[in-house]
């Protein structure tokens, strides 16, 4: 196992800069979610830290070697990518024990090797089959444990559930958190996909356009987002933002106002705020309380969509230009044209100010979470 460490590190492709000052630690045996939007940077980043990409400027440490200019190989990392990328005309085994007859390991120490991790990943019985006659998820786990024989001191995962479907990535969502359990491994894991992240991550890193927004634990992010962008983009569905005035700050609460005309009391710590600023206030759809008139939004109904055990309505306000969103339990029942007041709980409010900056929580949540 080993720690990753990145100082200053950026990219760039002829004049077009890719990564901007990347600072990243990465502990010992941790399993670390990069995310963002497309065209982040996230996976060039991951490039990066594998030795497919140059750096450009900074330092790159991997167990507390520099590594900037060592081969990948040399890095001991290992990678699985999006594509399974296995070679149609070898058996299983032969997939898997294809990296270690390359560099002249012992017979004997490969067969255990392949064994074990075919074990390990429930394909020790499909070990003579040829790629094309395995499933998704089978091929998948044979990417997987052709990384594993290879014993990395860290794992690189590129997006490696993309090409599932849903039921598989849950399923493999689980193989992925057992087999962190079972090596205790450091990994690094790319994915666009929200759930991934907040499920499997001790840390997040939430990129935009090259740059670190914010890390931290998936349950820091979503309550304490620093600013609008990670606001705005943990959480599914996305958090509502309605653009409104302070009219009343101090060190415990502000009082909002929109366009509307409705006042919403927030609990953060507004005391560098003052009356008059333009704010954007975020409410996620899972905390707005249907039918409560007090510290509400006034709505009504535009599309109603009904999942089971949770219904989404989807609901114009007179305030905000976008649609708001509200998550109510699957028995409530919405159509689309009736009028709903949206209670907002002031705890569970969020402010952020002209820059995007978020203005801290004072609710009963209690302060920023640890990472």
């Amino acid at each position: 196992m080993a720690d990753v460490s990145l100082t200053g590190v950026c990219k760039s492709f002829g004049d077009a800069q890719i990564l901007h000052e990347i600072d990243l630690d990465i502990v010992d045996g941790e399993f670390m979610v990069f995310v963002g939007p497309s065209g982040c940077g996230k996976s060039t980043l991951l490039r990066v830290i594998a030795g497919l990409e140059d750096i450009s400027a900074g330092e790159l440490t991997i167990g507390g070697k520099r590594v900037n200019d060592v081969p990948p190989a040399q890095r001991g990392i290992a990678m699985v990518f999006q594509s399974y990328a296995l070679y149609p005309h070898m058996n299983l085994y032969d997939n898997m024990a294809f990296g270690l007859k390359l560099s002249k390991v012992p017979k004997d120490e490969i067969d255990r090797a392949v064994h074990q991790a075919a074990k390990i990943l429930n394909i020790d019985h499909l070990l003579l089959r040829k790629p094309k006659d395995l499933s998704g998820g089978q091929r998948q786990r044979v990417a997987i444990g052709r990384a594993i024989v290879r014993k990395p001191e860290v794992f690189l995962f590129d997006e490696p559930l993309s090409n599932l479907d849903t039921a598989l990535r849950v399923r493999m969502r689980y193989e992925f958190a057992k087999l962190h359990e079972e090596f205790k491994t450091t990994m690094v894991y790319v994915t666009h996909d929200q759930v991934e992240a907040m499920t499997l991550a001790d840390r997040i890193v939430v990129l935009s356009s090259g740059r670190i927004e914010q890390v931290g634990s998936p349950l820091t992010l979503y309550e304490h987002p620093d600013n609008l962008f990670v606001g705005g983009f943990i959480g599914s569905p996305g958090m509502n933002l309605l653009e409104g005035v302070i009219v009343e700050c101090s060190a415990d609460s502000a009082t909002v106002r929109l366009s509307a005309g409705e006042s919403i009391l927030c609990c953060v710590d507004a005391s560098r705020a003052a009356i008059g600023d333009r704010v954007k206030l975020g409410v996620r759809p899972e905390h707005l309380r249907p039918g409560v008139a007090e510290n509400a939004l006034h709505t009504e109904v535009t599309f109603v969509e009904s999942l089971g055990s949770i219904t989404y309505a989807y609901c114009r306000n007179s305030g905000c230009a976008e649609v708001l969103t509200a998550a109510v339990d699957g028995q409530t029942r919405v159509r689309s044209g009736d009028a709903l007041a949206l209670g907002v709980p002031p705890e569970r409010a969020y402010l952020f100010d002209v820059n995007g900056k978020a203005l801290h929580r004072t609710s009963r949540l209690g302060p920023r979470g640890a990472d």
